[in-house]
């Protein structure tokens, strides 16, 4: 897999922040904020423009402004769309978190498990119409039927628990996104780590929000990827595999511009975020074809 490196680009896009409110576990109001990428040229008088919108987790303890600190994603990104790599989007990075992370230490799964739930009303009911009705998006208004309208205009990825953040969405969420990027994280439907503890019941319940997908007369596009010495790899490869037994609603194919579930390993990478941040490269391209 081709790694990216840094350029020295002459057209830079900008990042703004978006808060917008929402409450904590005990329904108590809180403020939280997204940091948003707008390609450069983004012009918020031009609506006659849109954009597509992909939304980028962080993984378990970080924050907004984990992508941006960690990795050459906003270098990545002001690349592609200035030498036609991809067409220009908006890139929205959000967190999971109700509260303020205050501890120390490595994250506890089942914890950030928890957290990740509870995020997920969230998403659609205050996260989306925040942020897609402030730029000029595919979004025409915030209602339900507004929001599942421009699905095909929105996708949803992230890195680590991000990740598993993303296959939650693909279940729950599928009305609203139809391109997802689970980067280096399985699925914790069923169990934590349950791509590697429990693949097959993993998978098929995967292949039901498929399935449903598909009567409903949904598309959508998978674009995984993890490194062959992340502690992700044992727990993704399985539950690709045994997603790949369905292929009446996953279609696998190594080229990303075929089929709509697609898996690339890269050798030697580790679990971390400039990781992540190639296989974003590499996918950018195909995404919202």
């Amino acid at each position: 897999m081709e790694k990216y490196l840094y350029h020295d680009v002459n057209f830079r896009g900008r990042v703004e922040r978006v808060t917008y409110a929402t409450t904590n576990p005990a329904g108590e109001p809180r403020t939280k904020y997204a940091n948003v990428y707008l390609p450069y040229g983004y012009d918020a008088a031009d609506r006659q423009k849109k954009y597509n919108v992909l939304y980028l987790m962080h993984g378990g303890g970080g924050n907004p402004d984990a992508w941006l600190d960690c990795c050459k994603v906003k270098n990545m990104l002001d690349y592609c769309f200035a030498e036609g790599v991809a067409a220009p989007m908006i890139v929205v990075f959000p967190s999971f978190y109700k509260e303020q992370i205050s501890r120390t230490g490595e994250p506890v799964a089942e914890v950030e498990r928890t957290k990740v739930l509870e995020f997920l009303p969230e998403v659609t009911a205050e996260l989306l119409p925040a942020v897609e009705s402030r730029y000029n998006t595919y979004l025409t208004d915030t209602s339900d039927q507004g929001l599942r309208a421009a699905r095909a205009h929105r996708g949803f990825g992230g890195f680590s628990m991000g990740s598993c953040t993303t296959w939650y969405n693909f279940l729950q969420n599928l009305a609203y996104f139809r391109t997802f990027l689970p980067l280096s994280g399985d699925c914790w439907a069923v169990c934590t780590k349950g791509g590697e503890l429990q693949p097959a019941r993993t998978a098929e319940l995967l292949y039901q929000a498929a399935a449903a997908a598909k009567d409903a007369g949904l598309d959508f596009c998978i674009y995984a990827a993890t490194g062959t010495a992340d502690a992700a790899f044992p727990a993704m490869t399985p539950q690709i595999q045994q997603m790949r037994q369905y292929p009446d609603v996953f279609a696998f194919d190594e080229d990303p511009a075929r089929g709509n579930l697609h898996y690339q390993v890269a050798e030697g990478e580790v679990h971390a975020y400039e990781a992540v941040c190639n296989y974003l490269y590499h996918y950018l391209p195909y995404l919202f074809q």
